[in-house]
């Protein structure tokens, strides 16, 4: 078992409605949960766009993983690239 430490701090909410976490979590996006009426649980996280969400699904994944094994084994290089144009250019693969 882990154990965790927790620690209680007094913030002063601003005139503008805003409390500082500390400079260590400048940028991080958090959840902040009203659990009720003047008590907060917030939380980081770590957000995923809509349109990049399929990334996370385990066929794309696999996909990803696969082509980059594919460019691993087979480097670019310059010195096919006449060749490569001419196959794209007919339609082959």
């Amino acid at each position: 078992m882990v154990a965790t430490v927790h620690s209680t701090t007094v913030k002063v909410i601003g005139a503008n409605g805003q409390i500082s976490l500390g400079k260590q979590y400048a940028g991080r996006q958090v959840l902040v949960e009203e659990h009720e009426p003047g008590v907060w649980l917030v939380r980081t996280a770590t957000v995923v766009p809509d349109n990049e969400r399929w990334l996370q699904e385990p066929q794309a994944a696999a996909a990803l993983q696969a082509a980059m094994a594919w460019s691993i084994a087979n480097p670019a290089s310059d010195t096919t690239i006449e060749d490569t144009l001419n196959r794209l250019d007919h339609g082959e693969q």
